[in-house]
């Protein structure tokens, strides 16, 4: 299962060479392109799944770039906050989006139906201003929080089964060595 989706990252994941042709960030590519952000490590990852899943929730368009530019002052690792906000695409938006505007509902305690008509445009209008818009936004942050904490407890607990793996492997290679 590892080497599955270590070669399915390593084909989709954005490499250094990526964003240093993308023409606008040249004025801060010394930035972005740091080493440190492109090493991967267990503090490192687990930023930069929790990144991810919070811009890929909250942030509609040029998911990747935002992700990248954020990971900066948050030390996280590039790639993986790039590759992580793919949690949302075309299949994923329109669920999330209808589970937001459910929670959404939820805890602004709105009416599931408004005395509103919907026939006319100035009550769609009046709809989304007043009671989808907010809803959505709300139940959209919200889980993009619980996402990205979620999402990085399971990216630590991740690297340090998959580091207690290498480690058993060469006690066992060590072993057999011995005998």
């Amino acid at each position: 299962m590892f080497d599955r989706l270590r070669r399915w990252s390593q084909a989709n994941m954005p490499t250094r060479e990526t964003f240093e042709r993308i023409g606008w960030l040249r004025p801060i590519a010394h930035r972005i392109l740091l080493p440190e952000l492109w090493h991967f490590n267990r503090r490192s990852v687990p930023r930069g799944v929790a990144l991810g899943v919070l811009v890929g929730v909250l942030i509609p368009i040029a998911q990747t770039i935002f992700a990248a530019l954020f990971a900066l002052p948050a030390r996280a690792n590039v790639p993986v906050a790039a590759l992580t906000t793919f949690i949302t695409n075309p299949l994923t938006t329109p669920p999330l989006w209808l589970a937001a505007y459910w929670l959404g509902g939820r805890l602004l305690h709105l009416d599931a139906v408004d005395a509103v008509s919907r026939t006319e445009a100035m009550g769609w209008i009046q709809w989304i201003v007043s009671t989808a818009g907010p809803a959505t936004a709300l139940g959209l942050l919200v889980i993009a929080v619980v996402g990205a904490v979620v999402g990085y407890v399971i990216a630590a607990f991740a690297w340090r089964g998959w580091v207690m793996h290498k480690w058993r492997q060469r006690a066992l290679e060590r072993n057999l060595r011995g005998l």
